[in-house]
């Protein structure tokens, strides 16, 4: 993964906003993600703007675009993208509602990472805990949540397939203490039916 200078980051996520606003269907999210790149530009000193601009675009990371009027804009190539997509995950949390019942299924990751990738591995156990997942053991987690779709985004986004298992299991020997981890027991007597 490249490095990047704190510029550099608000660059690629603009860039990478730019896109999220020309795709959203929706004027809430719309209005809610220009906010969002409106509060990051205010903070940009124009000069380690243009810096950071250089960089990216010698990483070939960014590219200029001549427009049909003759004016010209800045885009992610799709290196560029990929890597601000990362940056995106990094900086935020798979945002995910817990349903209100139970299906009954127990969502497992287990993984083996090479140590060339120690990086990613640090990610995805951040949102594993993020996420509210228990430790079984060193590379093995478990929720009883669905989040099996955010979590295969996050593998597909960093190129992991290969590293990576997502299992949904329907039992599991040791599910009564991992009840009392996960449910209040209140809702373990519900559950237990």
């Amino acid at each position: 993964m490249y490095r990047f200078g704190e510029n550099q980051q608000k660059v690629m996520l603009i860039l990478l906003g730019g896109v999220a606003l020309g795709l959203s269907n929706s004027p809430s999210r719309y209005f809610d993600t220009f906010r969002k790149l409106n509060k990051d530009w205010k903070n940009i000193n124009q000069r380690k703007v243009n810096l950071a601009i250089a960089k990216l675009s010698e990483e070939k990371l960014i590219e200029e675009k001549k427009m049909s009027n003759g004016s010209f804009k800045l885009v992610l190539t799709p290196e560029g993208h990929k890597q601000a997509s990362r940056l995106n995950l990094i900086g935020s949390t798979i945002n995910f509602k817990k349903p209100t019942k139970w299906d009954k299924k127990w969502r497992i990751v287990i993984f083996d990472i090479p140590e060339k990738d120690r990086e990613f591995r640090g990610i995805l156990r951040k949102h594993l805990f993020t996420l509210e997942f228990y430790k079984l053991q060193q590379s093995v987690f478990i929720s009883p949540h669905p989040y099996e779709k955010p979590i295969l985004e996050l593998i597909r986004l960093y190129s992991a397939t290969n590293y990576v298992r997502v299992i949904t299991a329907m039992k599991i020997d040791n599910e009564d203490k991992l009840k009392k981890y996960f449910f209040k027991p209140t809702q373990t007597k519900q559950i237990k039916k």
